[in-house]
């Protein structure tokens, strides 16, 4: 069996010490910190009694009792006092908790196994399975299988006592079990983070072997094994968690996260010393089949959830030794009414695009590292035609794309040992891509020599969506035009749309992500060797507002998209009309409710079926 994937916890308060002797398992109705919960806050206990455990030791008499919510809004920014629980997923539970001495608060998962004595169990657990794992006929190959397996392994190993179910002390091989409060005195002494003996202290065995478990404890002990001996650890719950936008451990200390509702946050979840740290990210990278080395001694790679992973071993390479860090990806994308909902840009934004890539136009999202361009350019595939053939092209697969005819592929790093010819580049997927005949390429990043192939693609009338790394028009330019790109200038204006987007400081404070800009590309001069480009769409940083400056003089609108339609010279202005019913449209569609990524989709599939988006000429 494969080791441990685990790490230390330390607790931001003093655990307070039981009072009750009842085990609030078998009588939850009987205990008094339960009486005083919130409704809602009593159906997460009734299903999940390790909750009950972990408000026990919270000094509630001082922090008050945590307030519970199903989902987190975004008004819960401005909280400067957070003391909030919320689910994570049907056993996971996340505790935000307030540090007055650090602009950092505090990240605390509650797991099934957060206060369960189940870890003095696991090495004689662990020791019985050895001997079982030998004995297959055939090792199971996929993930699931094996959980399956462990599973079935541990069921045969634990009797599990039901409630008030007294076992016949003639099956007995060991000694009586433990209450809760016995269980909360054992872990309020130990050290949260030490290694287990082999003896189950506290557990009775029956006479042929099986330990004696609560529901609970079984439950708990299944989750902590398949958790730490096939899925990612100690990192499940924070991987599990869809407020999480990256996940970061720097080198001792704790592991930090970027958390979308409260910012930046600190774990109870850390490493104590570089020993303790080496051994896990060796763990962790063999784990994702991706070894590390002294030779070897970074990692990129991407996580069964499609989260992106950088891992990075030892002290010569990283002064504050080992780190790794992970950026998630959302397994549903957030749809463009949902990026409006955050501020990034505002209906008529949206709908101005809609009509550019319906009608093909090319576009770039440019912008620093984490300012969102991801986020936006897979929003804003709804908006591509949905009888399209789409493909993406992507070194970690990140995009979704709604459309049924989508092709993806995906670059292929050369593994270990194997020769020459085993590496598919992004450009090689480009080149490839060309032969498929798609209406529409999206390139997760263009950085390097595949840019020559997408201005290409472009040429032959193939429109390309990508981002890319670049704060400003001129600076993506700049990059477009040299090494290792090295774009003609009379081919840039291809590119026909620019998006800017950046994470920026607010009027009112805090941080968020904003399209600083909407830009139409013209053309170049070889005259002066200059490009034109104008302002569809600027952010006004004093008001937090978006203002249209493209209305009425826009390039793509009327010279491009009015001409491609035939609508006559004289006429063109009323394709402005054409944005401000789209607008409308988005604006009722995100009244209406539809604001998850496919359900705006089919929705606008069905606008567009039934006629609604014909432009009149």
């Amino acid at each position: 069996m494969s080791s441990a994937l685990e790490a230390m916890i330390t607790l931001p308060f003093e655990p307070e010490f039981i009072d009750e002797g009842n085990d609030c398992y078998n009588n939850v109705e009987s205990c008094v910190l339960y009486r005083m919960l919130p409704a809602n806050a009593k159906d997460y206990v009734r299903a999940s009694p390790h909750l009950l455990e972990y408000l026990h030791i919270l000094p509630v008499n001082t922090v008050g009792i945590p307030l519970f919510l199903s989902e987190l809004k975004r008004d819960l920014k401005s909280m400067e006092n957070p003391n909030i629980i919320y689910p994570v997923n049907e056993t996971t539970f996340v505790h935000i908790f307030s540090d007055p001495n650090d602009v950092r608060n505090w990240y605390i998962p509650i797991e099934p196994s957060f206060l369960h004595s189940v870890k003095e169990i696991v090495p004689v657990i662990e020791a019985k399975l050895i001997d079982m794992i030998d004995a297959l006929d055939e090792e199971p190959v996929t993930e699931e299988a094996r959980i399956e397996v462990l599973k079935n392994f541990i069921r045969q190993l634990v009797y599990v006592r039901q409630p008030g179910e007294e076992v016949d002390p003639s099956r007995l091989a060991g000694t009586a079990a433990k209450d809760i409060k016995s269980r909360i005195k054992t872990f309020l002494v130990s050290d949260i983070g030490a290694s287990a003996t082999r003896q189950a202290h506290g557990h009775p065995t029956l006479a042929d072997g099986r330990l004696i478990l609560t529901a609970q404890e079984y439950k708990a002990l299944e989750y902590l094994m398949v958790r730490d001996k096939i899925e990612m650890g100690t990192l499940k719950p924070f991987l599990s968690d869809k407020y999480i936008e990256d996940i970061s451990c720097n080198g001792v200390g704790p592991i930090f996260i970027e958390h979308k509702i409260f910012k930046g946050l600190k774990s109870v979840v850390g490493f104590k010393d570089s020993g303790e740290l080496d051994n896990f990210v060796i763990k962790l990278a063999e784990r994702i089949k991706r070894p590390l080395t002294y030779r070897s001694p970074i990692v990129d790679a991407t996580l069964p959830d499609g989260s992106r992973i950088n891992i990075v071993y030892g002290t010569e390479i990283s002064k504050h030794g080992s780190n790794f860090t992970i950026r998630k990806v959302n397994e549903v994308p957030l749809s463009i009414l949902q990026v409006i909902e955050s501020g990034a840009c505002d209906y008529m934004m949206a709908a101005y695009l809609w009509i550019c890539l319906e009608y093909g136009m090319s576009m770039f999202v440019s912008g620093e590292t984490a300012s969102g361009k991801t986020t936006t350019l897979n929003a804003l595939t709804t908006f591509l035609p949905p009888e399209n053939k789409i493909v993406t092209i992507e070194d970690t697969p990140e995009l979704t794309v709604p459309h049924r005819n989508w092709t993806r592929e995906v670059a292929k790093a050369k593994g270990k040992g194997e020769g020459e010819g085993s590496e598919i580049t992004m450009f090689d997927l480009l080149k490839a891509a060309l032969r498929q005949r798609p209406n529409q390429i999206l390139v997760g990043e263009i950085r390097g020599v595949e840019g020559s192939v997408a201005f290409s693609a472009m040429q032959t009338g193939h429109p390309v969506m990508s981002t890319f790394h670049a704060a400003s028009v001129e600076k993506l330019i700049q990059r477009l035009c040299g090494d290792p790109i090295n774009i003609p200038k009379t081919y840039v204006d291809n590119l026909n749309l620019v998006i800017i987007q950046s994470a920026v400081k607010l009027p009112r404070g805090g941080t968020a992500r904003r399209m600083l800009s909407i830009n139409e590309l013209v053309g170049y001069d070889p005259e002066t060797q200059g490009f034109s480009f104008m302002a569809a769409f600027i952010w006004d940083p004093a008001t937090d507002m978006f203002t249209f400056t493209g209305r009425g003089s826009s390039y793509l609108l009327e010279n491009k998209i009015a001409t491609m339609l035939g609508i006559p010279e004289n006429r063109r202005a009323e394709i402005y009309d054409e944005i401000d019913k789209r607008a409308k449209i988005l604006e009722r569609l995100h009244k209406a409710g539809y604001t998850q990524f496919w359900d705006l989709f089919h929705m606008t599939t069905k606008i567009k079926k039934q006629g609604l988006l014909t432009i009149e000429v």
